[in-house]
């Protein structure tokens, strides 16, 4: 059962929203009305403050309703940036439709002044209300209102994997009471007797490997106790996530899927990144042509780089600012400007000397090899720029496993070779959730996870957090 405190900090932010979104509306009003901005614009249009908070009231009830199509009232704790994401993508949608609805009917009101202030001030109200929210229930967490109390059973890599983050994060408002390595009879006399005199909220098997039957049995438990029963997948119900089931010769027959990516999904991702590539590379033509500038006036050699990398039908290349000397770059392109054995050979010594990544992949600290404006570029992601081209053509989607070159792919391991299950992208989960800080086996995970559960929602939940994952990364170049 959920706690009275957690549907009471669910339920406030429905009306809290509302009030933020009305105030969003009437406070651009009145901005937009003040003397020193009617000095720069004179007022053409005639609305009065009475109309304009019905009008505001009007679109507040719209902005619930794409609210709760985002997930804004889930009882799923989200971390602060996933939440923002959501009210950043939902705001946007209620202008989009008031600005398609007022194109449509031909509405004379005329000022794209108070829309657009309307939208940053919904996203501060409604964004300053949640954070409210969160630390009155950070606060009161702390007297054991609003926690989980929470048993933990099993003893495997899993098992320390949870405890240290629900440890490490009390915001996801779970409070382990118990660890207990295995399932029997004593323990259950002793979870009893606990929940006797404490409720428990919740108990999650941490390790599938323990005996079914005595799973069962700790199953039965928590339904006569009202209690939440969670386990971790083993690795057959990992793999059954996407499933169809057909019909022949009257047999129920089970096709355990790679991916959601397929069929019209499919279709909607190619269309979406033709179209958001052409736009992106509109907006940055001016960023790519003084970088491609920046990079021929300042070393010799070919300012875009082509990068051999590997997807499930062989090797494309990825466009990439050169962000090293020519003379250390590796590829058919650089062969008249250095000797390609020898920079190979040296590459491999700053791998092993400085590379700060475990697995086949690599990532070579402070990097003798790049020029000052290739440091730039790189720290800023600005070298990945061309890769929009590569999204255009089809050789990459803007969100999906990143792509690796054919001597690390050559590494990898049989459970690692399910990243090229799909089209690589320019960014992805793991880019959001680490970048380059997270281990190789860390990256796979996230990115089968998001192989596996792929929709159009999560594309655009990687690509609003992606500016933000490039402006706050903390690795070190």
């Amino acid at each position: 059962m959920r706690k009275k405190a957690e549907l009471f900090f669910t339920a406030i932010k429905l009306p809290l929203d509302y009030l933020a979104l009305v105030l969003a509306g009437v406070i651009a009003y009145q901005i937009r009305t003040k003397d020193f901005v009617r000095d720069i614009r004179p007022i053409v249009f005639d609305l009065k403050p009475q109309e304009i908070l019905n009008y505001s009231m009007i679109v507040a009830l719209l902005g619930l309703i794409f609210f709760i199509i985002a997930g804004l009232y889930t009882f799923r704790r989200l971390k602060i940036t996933d939440e923002l994401g959501k009210i950043i993508l939902a705001t946007s949608s209620v202008m989009s439709a008031v600005i398609i609805y007022m194109f449509f009917i031909r509405e004379s009101f005329d000022s794209r002044f108070i829309i657009l202030t309307a939208w940053i001030l919904s996203i501060i109200f409604v964004t300053l209300f949640r954070i409210i929210i969160r630390k009155l229930a950070k606060i009161l967490s702390k007297f054991g209102i609003g926690m989980h109390r929470v048993i933990i059973v099993g003893k495997n890599e899993n098992t320390e994997e949870i405890i240290e983050t629900l440890k490490l994060q009390p915001e996801l408002g779970m409070k382990i009471v118990k660890i207990f390595d295995t399932i029997s009879e004593d323990m259950l006399e002793e979870l009893k007797n606990s929940h006797s005199r404490k409720f428990i909220d919740e108990i999650i098997q941490t390790d599938s490997s323990l005996s079914r039957s005595k799973s069962v049995d700790l199953i039965n438990f928590a339904e006569e106790n009202n209690i939440i029963f969670k386990y971790a997948a083993g690795l057959f119900e990992t793999r059954t996530t996407n499933i169809d089931v057909h019909m022949l010769a009257g047999v129920p027959i089970v096709e355990i899927r790679k991916t959601k990516l397929d069929g019209w999904g499919k279709i909607a991702k190619r269309v979406l990144d033709s179209f958001f590539s052409l736009i992106l590379i509109i907006i940055f033509s001016p960023i790519m042509l003084i970088t491609w500038l920046s990079i021929r006036f300042t070393s010799r050699g070919p300012a875009i780089f082509k990068n051999e990398r590997v997807n499930r039908r062989g090797t494309f290349n990825v466009y990439k600012f050169r962000s090293m000397k020519a003379e250390f770059c590796v590829g058919k392109q650089f062969e008249k400007y250095t000797d390609q054995e020898k920079i190979i050979a040296f590459e491999k010594k700053l791998i092993a000397k400085q590379s700060k990544r475990q697995g086949p992949v690599y990532k070579i600290l402070n990097d003798p090899r790049r020029t000052k404006v290739g440091r730039f570029l790189e720290k800023t992601s600005l070298d990945e720029l061309p890769q929009l081209f590569n999204v255009l053509i089809g050789t990459m989607s803007l969100v999906g496993p990143r792509p690796h070159q054919p001597r690390e792919v050559a590494k990898y391991e049989r459970h690692h070779k399910r990243v090229l299950d799909i089209k690589p992208g320019i960014t992805g989960l793991a880019q959001i959730s680490g970048r380059s800080d997270l281990d190789f086996e860390d990256e796979v995970k996230l990115d089968t996870y998001y192989i596996e559960n792929w929709s159009l929602k999560l594309d655009l939940w990687i690509l609003l957090k992606t500016p933000f994952a490039v402006l706050i990364r903390k690795h070190k170049n």
